[in-house]
């Protein structure tokens, strides 16, 4: 009987101990730029992240793990942005980290990262965020190469040889020019002009003056809002009758809403696929979640989600992934997240590996070109 009682004893303790470890959370940080100039950015990140962790809470987990998420708001600043991360690691203890926003916040919070060894989820654009691999870095935008390439596919397609870029002087207008004069010399397109403005630029007439004397076929611009909707507007104004392209940085409404309709109209640029998800084929493996999620966005919000917010989106479903493989510590979640292989998200399908730590391609975008302040397909 008491060799019973026990087993019984000891099996009671061995489900305890395993409803324990079943219940044990998931922590996860999030840094973004829900404030400052970055914010239309940002703020669709915190809310995507929001949704989704209530909604997995909800449901029990992920895996029986409850989700707890700790967001601060880095207003866009590098500096506020290390400071946090470093608050999320040693004070909040949390297991990864989704964000930061933009290029220069995550540059910036890289070195922490690779130091404190946490796998550090960016919602930006930047080629050097993971070219070269870094070990604890991943991110869920496509590389901003693969948007300059979709745009000289278009302008080889259209025959636009003599081509001017406008690039923002930050993090991501100066790898976008890097990326961008690379591939053109690799491609046998003629850079006439080449021309830069500050993040607070309100009037770029000076820069197109001088990219109206250099005759080009088509106009680059590479920027996060508002300075691109500037330069649209003020090519409106000079009557520069050019084709003008966009990063993949404007890919929301609120690029469209800046610049005006008129301003807009005909303006091209890679986007991602949740802003024409509507337009998709039902076989697109994309369709469903996107639609799913605007629906769900939509519902909570009362507005359209945007591109920016998916990048977010991504990085929990890619961390949803590791955790229900078992992964519960950051160097699991780290080891999940490389091997994890084909994942279907809002950016795109992912194919993450130890030489890829973005894992997306040309197929994560749409050219798209805005007609009636609305987005269509350019086939």
């Amino acid at each position: 009987m008491r060799r019973i009682l026990g087993s019984v004893s000891l099996i009671m303790l061995l489900c305890s101990a395993n409803a324990a470890l079943a219940a044990a959370p998931v922590k996860i940080g999030a840094l973004f730029a829900v404030t400052g100039p970055a914010s239309f950015l940002g703020e669709p990140e915190k809310n995507t992240l929001e949704l989704l962790v209530k909604e997995a809470n909800a449901k029990g987990g992920i895996k029986g793990a409850k989700i707890e998420l700790v967001i601060y708001d880095t207003g866009g600043d590098a500096t506020k942005a290390v400071q946090l991360a470093n608050k999320l690691i040693k004070n909040d203890h949390v297991a990864v980290i989704v964000g930061p926003t933009t290029t220069g916040e995550t540059m910036a919070v890289i070195p922490i990262a690779e130091k404190e060894q946490i796998p550090l989820i960016s919602c930006a654009a930047g080629i050097k965020i993971t070219d070269p691999v870094k070990k604890w870095v991943f991110k869920t935008p496509a590389n901003d190469h693969v948007a300059a390439e979709k745009i000289f596919n278009q302008a080889e397609k259209l025959k636009q040889k003599n081509l001017a870029l406008i690039t923002v002087s930050d993090s991501f207008g100066a790898s976008g020019r890097e990326q961008l004069k690379a591939m053109a010399a690799k491609r046998g397109f003629k850079i006439v002009a080449d021309e830069v403005y500050s993040p607070k630029d309100t009037d770029m007439t000076p820069q197109l003056y001088k990219i109206k004397a250099a005759k080009p076929d088509a106009v680059i611009c590479w920027g996060t809002n508002p300075g691109p909707a500037v330069v649209a507007k003020n090519m409106h104004q000079l009557g520069l009758k050019i084709q003008l392209y966009q990063s993949h940085g404007v890919a929301s409404k609120k690029f469209i809403e800046l610049a005006g309709n008129e301003a807009a109209q005909g303006i091209m640029l890679p986007a991602g696929k949740l802003a024409v998800y509507h337009l998709l084929k039902k076989s697109d493996p994309q369709a469903k979640l996107l639609k799913d999620y605007a629906d769900d966005y939509k519902k909570a919000y009362g507005v359209e989600p945007s591109t920016f917010g998916g990048y977010a989106y991504d990085g929990f479903q890619i961390i949803g992934a590791a955790v229900k493989n078992g992964a519960a510590t950051p160097a699991q979640i780290r080891d999940e997240i490389e091997k994890q292989g084909r994942l279907v998200g809002v950016s795109g399908v992912f194919k993450m590996s130890p030489t890829d730590h973005n894992g997306l391609d040309l197929s994560a975008f749409e050219m798209v070109r805005i007609q009636n302040g609305d987005w269509t397909i350019v086939h």
